[in-house]
């Protein structure tokens, strides 16, 4: 590479830099402003006026004139927008009072009405560096209904505070796998090779699904013994617990045969691959169907391994709402 190369490229690097810095400065400005507009907007309606019309026409005459002298961007919907975008964050003390996400964000999440799944999105949003589109995902998957299923009552409150907190295996698991992106219908008829290779092909995608922390290592990964050969489907390796992460794939009912598989691939790794300073080995077996009482009886109480259902379209928010439910009334 010349010098001058060397140089065009270091100033339109500085160029850039500074457009994104304008471009995260004007956002935040704007978004603080329409949440003052819609502040405003409400305390006009509560103080109320004489004649009736007044509040009826509010928003409609404020958008005349907004529009008149500003142009687009200040339609009846908009204002009500920025209405909901008030009533929703007006009395929090989390991220959003600093305003770190796009408007077209806190719009969506002032949709939500749950509050604390509200704030746990958000939180998730800011940490990960989501996208609307990427946030729109995960909401539509039920994330939130899903990592609660595995939670107490005690540690809904911490989703809402903090987010999703990895600290142990069993914090990464979620159960089920939503795999809508690999655009394989439920009734179709695939082979475990061939979702493997959809996974690959859609591996940002099923990264974020993984969720935090995870980077890939492998697919297919080869090891021999005793002149015997064995491949494990994929390989992870967890930034924030510091370990592998080995997933292997079944398109059926899970068996115990493919539990004692696992715990082999789970040995192998921790006898010949990681290093003293890393923590032990996780395998994950992602299946269509499972029995939970084999998965018991066959796995030794501090097992390092888990089993996990997929699907491959996106679920109804209304169901996994109800089996929290259910699930909680059990606990």
């Amino acid at each position: 590479m010349s010098d001058i190369t060397s140089f065009v490229i270091e100033i339109k690097t500085l160029l850039n830099d500074a457009r994104n810095r304008v471009y995260k400065n004007i956002n935040e400005i704007m978004t603080k402003t329409y949440f003052e507009i819609g502040k405003k907007i409400v305390q006009e309606e509560q103080r109320g006026n004489r004649r009736a019309d007044y509040g009826k026409n509010l928003l409609k005459n404020l958008s005349n004139e907004l529009t008149k002298e500003f142009g687009k961007g200040f339609s009846v919907a908009n204002l009500k927008n920025m209405r909901q975008f008030y009533l929703a964050f007006q009395n929090r003390q989390t991220v959003s009072s600093e305003f770190k996400l796009s408007y077209s964000h806190y719009i969506f999440l002032s949709r939500i009405q749950n509050e604390n799944e509200r704030d746990f999105y958000e939180i998730e949003s800011v940490k990960n560096s989501w996208s609307l589109r990427e946030l729109r995902r995960q909401f539509d998957s039920a994330l939130y209904e899903r990592l609660l299923l595995s939670k107490d009552k005690n540690q809904i409150k911490q989703l809402a505070k903090s987010g999703q907190v990895v600290e142990k295996p069993k914090d990464l698991i979620k159960d089920p796998y939503i795999l809508e992106f690999v655009g394989l219908d439920e009734k179709s008829s695939y082979s475990e090779s061939e979702l493997e290779q959809r996974l690959i092909d859609k591996i940002e995608h099923f990264l974020l699904e993984l969720g935090k922390g995870f980077t890939f290592v492998a697919r297919q990964k080869r090891f021999t013994f005793d002149d015997e050969h064995f491949r494990i489907d994929l390989v992870f390796y967890n930034r924030l617990l510091r370990c592998f992460v080995l997933i292997d794939l079944k398109i059926g009912k899970l068996k115990h045969q493919d539990l004692g598989q696992m715990m082999m691939y789970v040995n192998y790794f921790d006898r010949c691959e990681k290093t003293e300073d890393e923590n032990p080995t996780i395998g994950i077996i992602l299946c269509k169907d499972k029995n939970d009482t084999l998965i018991e009886l066959t796995l030794p109480k501090d097992s390092q391994i888990f089993a996990s259902k997929y699907q491959t379209i996106l679920p109804k928010k209304e169901d996994f709402k109800h089996l929290l439910m259910d699930n909680q009334d059990e606990n």
